[in-house]
């Protein structure tokens, strides 16, 4: 469905530079954009795309003598992207109602609206919320509970007496409610800790493609509200995850770590067990965290440090090899003058 540029700036409450009547039928970034579409300018570094591109129209921060065309000014480029691009995303796809290729236990609660697929499998006693779909290849078992609105894609497994909340999105591939890695030794053996809790995710909560959750030990491994995965992340047993953080792709955290609300893991770090991470901390890509992290801390590196100070570190480590040299001169040298104060005395 197209828009005029007029409508499409009061959705953001920005203010049109240049012509409000222009038809926008899509959304595409600068260096793909073709006319009709509308992009967005934020990041300096694509200044000379910018000067390139065919979009119709441009979300900007600020008028920028760059480009030509209509501009829409608004506060965040990236925020009024991401509500544009709504407009232009095509509905969810939904099966007409309940296969006949799933399995549905009968003593299952379908709610109003749900979709499911061919091949999916709804174990005894669970409850899906109203206007839920769920893909083909997916597991939902004994006793879950999904709320409404919640998108569960292709081959995800729900294992018993999870809790999923509502307007959740679980990406395709990922396992919720599999076993804790809790083992004790008896000599030269691991017997196994049964794990008898559970998992809650809570409402608004979005899961990349082949996470694993594991559940608890005892009580509940909790992803509370707005939380967002990528792809690739491992949560251990009673892991809590505190609201609207993101956990970037390939991070695994340890078994009853808690993570306040608001933090940012980035991408293959390494949380160790029983570490708490404060409100709002951010930590760098490929860090390990072997000891927790105050509220508002921003760290880098293994083991985690300030983070500016993980920058320096960093930029010192291609010299070290000019160090060592240095050092071995200075040390030539210093013997030489100590020889020689010798001979003096």
């Amino acid at each position: 469905m197209p828009f005029i540029l007029k409508e499409i700036s009061e959705l953001l409450e920005g203010k049109v530079a240049g012509d409000d009547q222009v038809l926008i039928t899509g959304i595409n970034s600068l260096k793909e954009a073709s006319p009709g579409e509308i992009s967005f300018f934020s990041d300096p570094r694509y200044r000379e795309t910018l000067k390139r591109t065919r979009a119709s129209a441009l979300l900007v921060s600020g008028m920028t003598d760059l480009y030509r065309g209509p501009q829409v000014i608004v506060p965040n480029p990236a925020l009024a992207y991401a509500k544009v691009a709504r407009l232009f995303t095509p509905p969810l796809p939904r099966f007409p109602g309940i296969s006949k290729s799933a399995v549905i236990h009968e003593s299952s609660t379908i709610g109003d609206g749900v979709s499911i697929y061919p091949f999916v499998y709804v174990g005894m006693g669970a409850i899906i919320g109203n206007h839920s779909t769920l893909f083909p290849g997916a597991f939902i078992g004994d006793r879950v509970r999904i709320g409404e609105r919640t998108v569960i894609y292709p081959n995800v497994t729900i294992l018993q007496d999870c809790v999923v909340g509502s307007d959740v999105i679980i990406h395709a591939g990922t396992v919720i409610g599999s076993d804790g890695f809790g083992f004790v030794r008896d000599g030269t053996e691991n017997v196994k800790i049964p794990q008898i809790g559970f998992v809650q995710i809570d409402d608004h909560v979005e899961i990349g493609a082949n996470n694993t959750i594991d559940r608890a030990a005892l009580g509940k491994t909790w992803i509370q509200r707005g939380v967002k995965t990528d792809n690739l992340v491992q949560i251990g047993h009673n892991v809590v995850i505190g609201e609207h953080s993101v956990i970037v792709a390939q991070t695994g955290i340890s078994g009853s770590a808690n993570i306040g609300r608001e933090v940012v893991l980035g991408g293959q770090v390494g949380v160790g067990d029983h570490i708490a991470i404060g409100d709002r901390a951010m930590v760098g890509s490929q860090s390990g965290v072997a000891k927790s992290i105050s509220p508002g801390e921003i760290v880098s590196g293994t083991p985690t440090m300030p983070h500016k100070l993980w920058l320096k570190t960093v930029g010192l480590i291609p010299r070290l090899p000019q160090f060592n040299t240095r050092i071995r001169e200075l040390e030539k040298k210093v013997g030489m003058l100590q020889s020689k104060l010798e001979k003096v005395e």
